[in-house]
């Protein structure tokens, strides 16, 4: 069986490195952006199985980059977690008006993290 493809895109290299090593011990192959602009690039090359996606990232902030996949009929079925330390309120309802399935604010529990990825992948 082919390995769940998981999208971690965030800024902050140590995140990045954290949820990938936690996630590829549950056995998810896992690639990496740092940025908007690699992000929306590697979703539409790789049509990753699901995206964790910060929102506050340099060159296009995440919420675009959801928004710009939702809307694509060849990836709207794309799950994307935000994952993010903006936890107001209006953050959360942009969250969902551009396509995010969950929001998560940081700082997160990982075990919960890594349950609510297999949620969406089993």
């Amino acid at each position: 069986m082919d390995k769940k493809k998981v999208l971690i895109v965030d800024d902050e290299v140590d995140i990045v490195e954290t949820i990938k090593f936690s996630l590829e011990l549950e056995g998810f192959e896992c690639l990496e952006a740092h940025d908007g602009e690699e992000a929306l690039a590697k979703a539409r090359k790789e049509n990753p199985d699901l995206i964790l996606l910060d929102i506050m990232l340099p060159k296009m902030h995440g919420y675009k980059v959801s928004r710009l996949l939702k809307f694509d009929e060849d990836y709207k079925h794309i799950p994307i977690i935000m994952l993010t330390a903006k936890a107001q309120e209006s953050d959360v309802k942009l969250g969902q008006e551009t396509g995010a399935n969950e929001y998560v604010t940081k700082p997160f529990d990982m075990d919960k993290l890594i349950t609510l990825v297999k949620q969406y992948l089993d």
